[in-house]
């Protein structure tokens, strides 16, 4: 007789295999560990790239810089999704950290600011991360973020992002 643990860790399994198999180029159960931080968000976890560091360091990695394999990645990652980790920033959580950017508490943030504060200290973003993230939160007419707007570009719904995490 299953029991519902049984049958939620056999779908938990099933759906990390399936995310990481997308990542595994050429089909022999490895990916490069490179990919690790983008499959671990794929399924719904949003960690820290300091995080993601650390979950390398449960996981038996084929020499430095090298591949991963599935078999070593699946009991890291059922552990992580049945524990609920990395969850997802509350959008009030989102809008505080705005604010606390926005000096002049006027609603908005300049470009200039916005690429002062995500550059330095804390994680900071590459400079590719800092394109990426200007080109979809700028106002293209104003080079400035208005983030009660932006924050909702932000959010995620739990419930879509991996069925597990309700």
């Amino acid at each position: 007789m299953f029991l519902f643990a049984d049958v939620l860790v056999a779908e938990i399994e099933k759906k990390i295999t399936e995310t990481f198999e997308v990542f595994d180029r050429e089909s022999n159960k490895s990916v490069d560990v490179r990919e690790i931080g983008c499959i671990v968000r794929a399924l719904g976890c949003f960690p820290a790239e300091a995080e993601v560091q650390k979950l390398l360091e449960q996981i038996e990695v084929e020499e430095p810089g090298g591949f991963v394999h599935l078999e070593h990645f699946l009991p890291v990652m059922t552990k992580v999704l049945l524990d609920k980790r990395f969850q997802p920033i509350p959008e009030d959580v989102i809008l505080h950290a705005f604010e606390a950017l926005d000096e002049n508490k006027c609603g908005y943030i300049t470009k200039d600011d916005l690429v002062k504060h995500l550059t330095q200290g804390g994680e900071p973003f590459t400079q590719e991360e800092m394109e990426d993230m200007l080109a979809v939160a700028l106002d293209p007419e104003t080079d400035i973020l208005h983030y009660r707007d932006y924050r909702i570009k932000l959010v995620v719904d739990e419930t879509k992002t991996f069925p597990f995490n309700g």
